[in-house]
């Protein structure tokens, strides 16, 4: 999500407006009464005290920013636009995967290639038609995020990743803005609302972020697909109580959900910090910054790419196909978990999962070592025996490589291991269409 210019335009497709350079809008009208078809398009919330006729008016001249069109963006949206929000500004640079459909609900088969901000603006077009739906499809980034945040008044961060996380907080602190924020990850997810009523930012919370080989996204970890439905109907409740008056509760406080046990827990936050680098009394942050350097990560929702193996310890697809191709005697080890192994796999691996290897797991590391020795041939007990190491995207096999190099087992012998770049997925990609992706 993060980067600077606009991304690419897209022909129309299944009668979705050619896109535009979408202009700062201008701040919508406060009005003073309701139409005929508005008082009963909305009533069943009308009659609701905490809302009323004078909620609606509010709802109808507030502007909210979705950054990010995806699991969390797309329930949001939906029913933001249902609620008869004034005006959605919906940023996101991605287009529509097959992968994105089981929890982007806004989404469907005949826009995939579509530019998301667009599909999602068709949507939500249908559902409410009153509702303005400003399609951004950008990256946002430092020199464009403060612009259109300046002209919403709430922001909704849907995004999956942490440069776009900071990114955002930055920008909502330095405008003003309150910024309701949510992630989910596999069966978990989370809500909190940052910089309201004297409340934390995120930086306060997170002055560092996480080392980049520790942090996990959907792609990476998975999700249930209602999972993101939850957490993102949880936020559009949260822009709702903002925007009508009735404030949140969540400014103070983070909402944890633990799908599997159908359980939400609430943790209290630290108070702002005064010491906090963009919202204390004496912030060091006056200016948005390059948020990836910061991270040291890239500003997007796809699946991280590590480099922690020099070049002479990794090969390529291609030439890992040479040496299947030239018969040479070698060892393949899947470090996937099972539950990746029974998706898809080469025929030829020994599966051997990360985190036994990590755990120095006596039963994984003799039945591979095992394997080695049968494969070995008695004329090259004196060589190097080759052994390559694959997962789904060459990330967790570069720590196997280093496992794996310090084994000191009687018997084995001298061993080369090596990984295979970009994983199982560059082999769909490059060697065999045929091989399922996921």
């Amino acid at each position: 999500m993060a980067g600077a210019g606009p991304a690419a335009r897209l022909p129309e497709a299944d009668g979705l407006p050619a896109p535009e350079e979408n202009p700062i809008p201008p701040p919508l009208p406060l009005r003073t009464e309701l139409s005929r078809l508005e008082i009963q398009r909305y009533s069943r919330q009308l009659v609701l005290p905490e809302t009323g006729v004078r909620g609606q008016l509010r709802l109808s001249a507030c502007s909210v920013l979705v950054v990010g069109c995806g699991g969390l963006g797309c329930p949001l949206a939906q029913y933001l636009a249902a609620a008869g929000v004034g005006r959605l500004g919906l940023v996101d640079h991605d287009v529509v995967e097959l992968s994105n459909l089981h929890r982007q609900v806004l989404h469907r088969e005949s826009r995939l290639g579509t530019s998301k901000a667009r599909s999602a603006a068709a949507a939500l077009r249908e559902i409410n038609s009153a509702v303005q739906c400003v399609p951004y499809e950008l990256a946002l980034g430092r020199d464009t995020a403060l612009q259109l945040v300046r002209a919403y008044d709430v922001v909704a961060d849907c995004s999956d990743n942490v440069p776009t996380r900071y990114l955002v907080n930055d920008a909502c602190v330095l405008a003003g803005k309150p910024l309701v924020s949510a992630s989910a990850l596999r069966l978990e997810g989370q809500l909190a609302v940052y910089g309201y009523r004297g409340g934390p930012c995120y930086r306060c919370l997170f002055p560092k972020p996480p080392p980049p080989e520790t942090v996990t996204n959907c792609a990476d970890g998975g999700v249930l697909g209602v999972v993101p439905g939850i957490l993102g109907s949880l936020q559009a409740l949260e822009v709702l109580k903002i925007a009508t008056g009735m404030g949140t509760s969540f400014h103070q406080a983070m909402l944890i959900f633990d799908a599997l046990e159908g359980r939400f827990r609430h943790i209290k936050l630290r108070p702002r910090n005064p010491d906090c680098a963009v919202c204390g009394d004496n912030p060091s942050v006056t200016a948005l910054q390059d948020y990836e350097q910061f991270c040291g990560s890239s500003a997007t929702d796809k699946c991280r790419m590590l480099c922690l193996l020099s070049s002479d310890e990794r090969v390529s697809v291609e030439e890992y196909k040479q040496i299947l191709d030239d018969k040479v005697h070698h060892v393949l080890v899947d470090v996937r978990p099972l539950v990746e192994v029974d998706i898809c796999r080469l025929p030829q691996a020994v599966f051997a999962p990360l985190s036994k290897l990590q755990e120095k797991d006596e039963g994984c590391l003799k039945s591979l070592v095992q394997r080695i020795c049968e494969a070995r041939q008695p004329s090259s007990e004196n060589k190097a025996f080759p052994v390559y190491v694959v997962c789904k995207l060459g990330n967790d096999s570069q720590k196997a490589v280093k496992i794996l190099q310090g084994l000191s087992y009687q018997g084995l012998g001298l061993i080369s291991v090596k990984d295979i770049k970009g994983g199982l997925m560059a082999w769909a990609n490059k060697i065999n269409p045929e091989f399922p992706q996921y």
